[in-house]
């Protein structure tokens, strides 16, 4: 049996990928289980994830690779799924309390008290980014690059192959996804799918700063 860190060092950031391949059903199910379990502070789930599969979806989002992206643009067009990470704008109490409705339906909360005081832990979070500290967006944010650290492990876990990027034109993806008006920003984009063979990251060794140079124990 394959083990965790097994994975994490067969791991690589696809460069290239065979065109023309779909995903099979069952494995694309997972990988939206994958980002739909991904956790986030106080579960604050802040995301949304845009998923293409078909070339003419593809297309649209390698649009936005131009420019000075463009290097981008093949591996998103050749790729059998793309996900667009994207993050809210705002987060407002209706969401919020969509949010406590959901856990609430799931049975995490055993009393009333353990209800209202989970309601209250991540209003209390929330409202300290939003007002007090005025970094609402960055630290929306970095919830969805939790959710991209689980999306790049479980690609892997799954078989799949994949490119994170954070190359690609803002505006230009946002107007033709048309995010704005549905409170969304897209944060990073990840390319799934199957290497190919020749691919010159598949076969280069993985290399790492040693433990000791960004590890202190104390």
């Amino acid at each position: 049996m394959t083990t965790y860190i097994e994975k994490l060092e067969s791991r690589y950031t696809a460069k290239k990928f065979t065109p023309n391949i779909s995903i099979p059903p069952s494995i694309l199910s997972d990988v939206k289980k994958v980002l739909q379990l991904s956790p986030s502070s106080t579960n604050s789930q802040p995301w949304h994830f845009v998923i293409a599969t078909s070339q003419e979806s593809k297309d649209k989002i390698a649009a936005s690779a131009r420019g000075f992206y463009e290097f981008n643009a093949g591996k998103i067009k050749d790729a059998s799924a793309v996900v667009v990470l994207c993050t809210k704008t705002t987060i407002d109490t209706d969401y919020t309390n969509a949010i406590l409705a959901q856990e609430e339906k799931d049975g995490r909360f055993p009393t009333n008290e353990v209800r209202e005081m989970n309601r209250k832990g991540r209003e209390f979070f929330v409202l300290h980014h939003r007002d007090t500290i005025q970094d609402a967006q960055h630290w929306m944010e970095k919830q969805t690059f939790i959710a991209l650290a689980n999306l790049l492990i479980g690609a892997e876990h799954l078989g799949l192959q994949a490119c994170p990027m954070e190359g690609f034109d803002y505006e230009h993806l946002t107007e033709h996804l048309g995010l704005a008006e549905k409170g969304l920003a897209p944060t990073v984009i990840v390319s799934l799918g199957y290497g190919a063979d020749d691919d010159f990251n598949a076969s280069a060794p993985k290399s790492r700063m040693p433990q000791q140079s960004v590890i202190t124990e104390i």
